[in-house]
């Protein structure tokens, strides 16, 4: 879909709620996906309620077709409820031309691998406050899968329980490095203006990636006391989920 399109920005948008139908080019399953207007970001969203495994939107609609999506960094503009089950199925395409699939869930207690998949545990995610989720795709790949490195993103399918505002990628040019970024620092100026929540929304960002278990570095962002970083230890990896608070102050 995007393979001839275009990749050299700073994203690439895969769905936006606003619009006449912003589910065109998405395949909803389970019938519980419905837009409203959330009064919290002053713009409508999609919400996916009810099971976590029936509930979901997939891309592309066609499963034998692939994104050819190339840019390092997928993003979700998401709110997932409180004690509700949120999971993201991720095809992705390596170096060896063989297709792999990252299934990250808060379903999940513990990091499993095999030749052709990786259950991911989000453990750690946020619940009831608008995230911008961003998912280190070379990083899952290079680390999870041996002597391999990402080449493409061909599938994309969100399960319930979530409040959707958008979902983009982003090109692995950060600003200040990759060390900024992956800190919280660099995430929100990377990203457009015109995709910013509102100035009164409080929101917050989350990056997950992996990181060499045998030298597992954590850093903070020094300039502000709100920044944390927050370890997962599961066996025979690190996941690091690196987030910055983020409330921003009204007018």
């Amino acid at each position: 879909m995007f393979k001839n399109k275009y990749q050299g920005g700073a994203v690439v948008e895969l769905f936006c709620a606003q619009g006449n139908d912003p589910v065109a080019k998405w395949k909803l399953s389970g019938g519980a996906i419905h837009k409203e207007y959330n009064k919290e970001i002053k713009g409508f969203v999609y919400c996916l309620d009810g099971s976590s495994r029936t509930v979901k939107m997939q891309m592309p609609k066609n499963g034998k077709k692939s994104l050819g999506l190339l840019q390092r960094f997928l993003v979700f503009q998401v709110n997932i409820p409180p004690d509700r089950d949120f999971s993201i199925e991720l095809m992705v395409t390596d170096t060896d031309h063989l297709k792999r699939r990252l299934y990250l869930s808060t379903v999940h207690k513990k990091l499993s691998t095999t030749l052709w998949h990786a259950m991911i545990p989000l453990v750690a995610l946020h619940h009831k406050i608008w995230l911008t989720l961003c998912i280190d795709l070379v990083s899952f790949t290079s680390k999870l899968f041996k002597d391999v490195a990402y080449v493409s993103l061909d599938s994309i399918t969100v399960f319930a329980n979530c409040r959707m505002r958008r979902i983009f990628t982003m090109r692995a040019e950060p600003k200040g490095g990759d060390e900024m970024f992956l800190s919280g620092g660099g995430l929100m100026e990377l990203i457009p203006r015109n995709f910013h929540f509102p100035q009164d929304t409080k929101h917050m960002a989350q990056v997950l990636n992996m990181e060499n278990p045998t030298n597992p570095e954590v850093r903070a962002n020094p300039e502000n006391n709100r920044n944390a970083d927050k370890q997962v230890m599961v066996p025979g990896r690190w996941i690091v989920l690196k987030y910055n608070l983020v409330f921003s102050k009204k007018p």
